[in-house]
């Protein structure tokens, strides 16, 4: 596996375990007075996930 494709993976699935951690311990983020509701964290977490698996997957 190149180091580029290493590190795109390790990076999206550090963004993808930070949204799991935020869904399991229910902590609120607010961005410049508006609330970013859990459902955008649950979403960021698959696709962040699945494509540091396709990264991961794919590195032959």
């Amino acid at each position: 596996m190149k180091k580029a494709n290493l590190t795109a993976t390790l990076l999206l699935a550090c963004v993808a375990l930070a949204h799991l951690l935020r869904l399991i311990f229910g902590v609120q983020v607010t961005v410049a007075d508006r609330f970013i509701p859990m459902w955008v964290s649950a979403v960021a977490f698959l696709v962040a996930g699945g494509v540091a698996v396709m990264l991961w997957r794919g590195r032959r």
